[in-house]
């Protein structure tokens, strides 16, 4: 008896590891399959991103202007000199003053917006859209048409209203740098509002309606249960709402170019206008390149920050 289970034994340990080959060889289609389509993706990673960088990493280090192919190796001259250059250190300034400015007042007002914004009322629709319209042209052509509401003139549509409102100004809302870094921001708020708002919408709308009845049985007030329920369950649109915020803020050059060229001054200078305008433009490639490797790098640190430090705190709030 013993000795005519001895082949059905070793029959099936023979499928089991037939079965085991097979599996593992599919698994390993799979994966193949999976790899090649992530080939384009590397391809286009590859030529946009990393060789730019390198390129650009090796200018840094060099005196190249754009223009002469004789190259000199110049080493860590250029992020010597952007480190005492005035016009670049204002614009890492008002950079960083632009950043931390939008990102905590948009996310401040955002949520409140969204929870108004996600009660019905009549016409309900036509304000969300009125909220989410200046999200729609270009920064540059709002900050154009702000240029010529905040101009310092007597003339400008500002100063008019407030002329004919108040008998008060004219201001110098573009002329003087305190009142010039304060428009830009607050002009960037109003343009990235409502986007913002809609973006917690969607989030708002995806709260099951159950979670806030079963807190109004318990006697939870709206205010308990804003903090309570909707804060906790917005985390996620939190982090990437804050996380666009600050990375577009350090990137921003259209908004603060086209509604005060930088000025008055290097008041409202940013990275990127320096890199492009003290930069490129004036054929100093190397510093340019110094310049945006330094803040690629900052950008980078930045964003692992914040993602990381987001992450603990979605897990402890959740």
């Amino acid at each position: 008896m013993a000795t005519n289970t001895l082949p059905l034994l070793e029959t099936g340990r023979r499928s089991i590891a037939r079965m085991r080959r097979l599996r593992s060889s599919g698994r390993w289609r799979e994966m193949t399959a999976n790899q090649v389509f992530l080939i384009p993706i590397a391809v286009v990673f590859i030529v946009l991103y990393i060789v730019p960088l390198v390129q650009t990493f090796y200018y840094s280090l060099t005196d190249f202007t754009g223009y002469s192919l004789d190259v000199n190796f110049v080493g860590a001259a250029n992020y010597r000199t952007i480190f005492t250059d005035a016009s670049m250190l204002a614009g890492l300034s008002f950079t960083l003053l632009f950043t931390v400015g939008t990102t905590l007042l948009i996310t401040a007002l955002a949520i409140p917006l969204a929870v108004i914004l996600n009660r019905r009322f009549f016409g309900q629709n036509f304000v969300r859209s009125v909220f989410f319209f200046p999200a729609i042209p270009s920064i540059a052509i709002l900050g154009l048409v702000w240029a010529y509401i905040l101009s310092p003139l007597g003339t400008g549509v500002l100063n008019s209203v407030l002329e004919a409102l108040f008998s008060i100004g004219p201001y110098p809302w573009l002329s003087n740098g305190t009142l010039a870094q304060l428009s830009v921001i607050v002009v960037g708020v109003w343009g990235s509002l409502g986007w913002h708002a809609v973006l917690y919408l969607a989030y708002l709308q995806s709260i099951p309606a159950d979670y806030y009845e079963a807190a109004t049985i318990d006697g939870a007030s709206r205010r308990q249960q804003f903090f309570h329920i909707t804060m906790p369950l917005l985390t996620p649109a939190i982090i990437i709402s804050q996380f666009l915020l600050v990375t577009g803020g350090l990137k921003v050059f259209d908004l603060p170019f086209t509604l005060t060229s930088g000025g008055p001054g290097y008041s409202t200078y940013t990275i990127t206008q320096s890199i492009i305008i003290s930069g490129v433009a004036q054929g100093r490639y190397g510093q340019a390149s110094a310049l945006a490797v330094v803040f690629t790098i900052a950008v980078g640190l930045l964003a692992v920050l914040q993602l990381t430090v987001s992450r603990r705190l979605e897990r402890r709030i959740t």
